[in-house]
């Protein structure tokens, strides 16, 4: 598996989304490296990125993959881990499965339930649109549109650097065998319904039309140490469309995990 890793401390696991990689969550990493101490693991899902599919089929094997990496490098040191979006169903697995090991949780425009069709989603909204900015990526303005609530030259670089790589590179033929066993046997708070009592963020963008808000919302008593928030003028790119809300709602994450375990 593709892993980039920065700094020394304790490890904190980056997941990223479907069909992306791990450029998708270093827009994050400045907050976390001035926060101090923490060793950030950003990973390459198999079929994204640098990480081969191999025989994976399955969205459980992807789990079961990642597992076997962190076992691998991490043993039973304890880790904080982060997952966006199609990642966030991997790390909130992985959160519950190693329960006794896991500092915090965080999901960023997390899908809190696999079946699309299922998801309760508001209407597709652009609050802010600028044709120039559209004309100036060419034939990227296609990938970029479906997913911008606000469309501003920094957000169109953001997502030239952190998601058109990633789809540039991904496995299409291996991520459409995985998507026939997209979901998980059970949610995990479902299938682990003790409530998970470590710090978390659960992180929504308000325009989010892919995976919403509301059913992150629907899981927030699970999690008791949870800060939820739903950020207006933010859809699937909400890191990327909100940098300095994010970047201070991670800031107090980390430091609620240090202040407060």
């Amino acid at each position: 598996m593709h892993v980039v890793e920065r700094g020394t401390g304790t490890a904190l696991v980056m997941i990223h989304g479907w069909g992306l990689d791990h450029r998708m969550l270093l827009p994050l990493d400045p907050v976390v490296e001035q926060a101090g101490g923490w060793r950030r693991i950003y990973l390459d899902l198999p079929g994204h990125g640098g990480s081969p599919a191999g025989g994976i089929s399955s969205t459980q094997q992807i789990v079961d993959a990642v597992e076997a990496e962190l076992a691998e490098r991490l043993g039973d040191q304890p880790f904080a881990i982060l997952g966006n979006s199609f990642g966030a169903m991997v790390a909130r697995q992985i959160a519950h499965d190693r329960r006794p090991q896991v500092l915090g949780l965080a999901t960023v425009a997390g899908a809190f339930i696999a079946d699309a069709a299922a998801r309760t989603l508001p209407e597709r909204t652009v609050i802010h649109e600028d044709p120039a900015v559209i004309a100036a990526l060419g034939e990227l303005g296609a990938e970029y549109t479906p997913m911008a609530v606000v469309q501003t030259r920094e957000h169109a670089e953001a997502f030239l650097t952190s998601v058109h790589p990633g789809l540039a590179t991904a496995d299409h033929q291996a991520l459409g065998r995985i998507a026939e066993h997209y979901g998980l046997a059970a949610e995990p708070e479902d299938s682990s319904p003790a409530p998970f009592g470590r710090p978390c963020l659960l992180l929504t963008g308000r325009q989010d039309q892919a995976v919403g808000y509301q059913d992150a919302w629907a899981r927030i008593e699970h999690y008791p140490r949870a800060t939820f928030a739903a950020l207006d003028a933010a859809g699937h790119n909400v890191h990327l469309e909100q940098p300095g809300l994010t970047g201070a709602l991670i800031a107090d994450w980390l430091q609620r995990m240090r202040r407060y375990p």
